[in-house]
């Protein structure tokens, strides 16, 4: 698959019902959003089954489905976590739960094959990578799904994959103030032709240039955002004192704050493309930019100021002083 840089991310339009859900949303704007998008030539959607318990993956479905057959965008989702009544996920590995899944997923996605299925969290019931990573190959085998990845997992876990069977992708969260990534698993990916496909390059909203203190303060206890203490207190301070630092890198661009950002991730080697959310045709033309945008060497150097003056977030701040 050719992808482009950037993708669709679909969690927050799952809306209510998960744990980690954004509040309520508008499918509408949600669909109108992924047409947005793909207008603009982005050829991949990441959703998962558990935002808005399944939702997500139905606006997706329905999205596509309006779409010609020759415009419609690649489908990634994930499996891994089950939820009951209560809607608290766990995180399983077993062979007959992943399998359920999958199927659910092709139901409410309306496709026959998946494009890239990926393992979204490494599981608790006493599965191991070794045991779930080969039923991820066998659907590739059975047709089911095109490719397999990882997402959240680190290099040993990796390595273990690896053994059985090449890994597709990795879905890290890396974003200029979350960068642990990029100190390890993202070389590693790298050396084993592993694509990264980095998830909240934005860092939920911190990192686009509209958000303030003022609008954290007023987040509701139906988005998960108001229970991270990046969004509260000192940490919140330092990402948007960085996020203003971005701002004069922005207008040299002539781009948003947004486009920088997402940038900034794209300019690490090894990282294939950026997901990015977005609830509404506006949000995709905020960052859409960041497809097409080069940083210069000068521009890194001074956002890796801005990351060390900010205090903001934590590990390696330039893409070319990785270990």
């Amino acid at each position: 698959m050719k992808t482009t840089r950037v993708g669709v991310g679909a969690w927050a339009i799952g809306g209510l019902g998960a744990t980690f859900a954004w509040g309520p949303q508008d499918d509408d704007a949600s669909i109108a959003a992924i047409h947005r998008a793909v207008e603009l030539g982005v050829n991949w959607i990441d959703t998962a089954p558990i935002y808005g318990l399944g939702h997500s993956e139905e606006v997706v479905g329905a999205a596509v489905a309006a779409l010609p057959e020759p415009d419609r965008p690649y489908i990634f989702t994930k499996c891994g976590l089950r939820w009951g009544a209560d809607a608290v996920a766990q995180r399983v590995g077993a062979e007959a739960s992943l399998r359920f899944e999958v199927e659910q997923s092709l139901r409410r996605l309306g496709v026959e094959r998946i494009d890239l299925y990926q393992m979204h969290w490494p599981a608790e019931d006493g599965s191991r990578v070794e045991d779930y990573w080969p039923v991820l190959l066998d659907l590739v085998r059975e047709g089911k799904v095109r490719a397999v990845g990882l997402s959240n997992h680190g290099v040993a876990q990796l390595e273990a994959a690896e053994g059985f069977g090449h890994v597709d992708s990795l879905q890290p969260p890396f974003s200029a103030i979350r960068r642990d990534a990029a100190a390890e698993i993202i070389p590693w990916c790298n050396e084993h032709g592993t694509a990264v496909i980095n998830y909240s390059p934005l860092q939920a909203g911190l990192l686009s240039g509209a958000f303030t203190s003022e609008r954290a303060a007023l987040t509701t206890r139906d988005d998960w955002r108001g229970r991270s203490p990046d969004f509260t207190g000192d940490a919140l301070t330092r990402n948007l004192g960085l996020a203003a630092a971005l701002a004069p890198v922005a207008e040299r661009h002539d781009v948003s704050v947004a486009a920088v950002a997402v940038a900034w991730t794209l300019a690490f080697p090894g990282v294939t493309g950026a997901i990015v959310g977005a609830r509404s045709p506006g949000q995709v033309d905020g960052w859409i930019a960041a497809a097409n945008l080069e940083l210069t060497e000068a521009d890194l150097d001074e956002i890796a100021a801005a990351i060390s003056d900010t205090g903001a977030g934590e590990g390696p701040a330039h893409p070319r002083r990785t270990p």
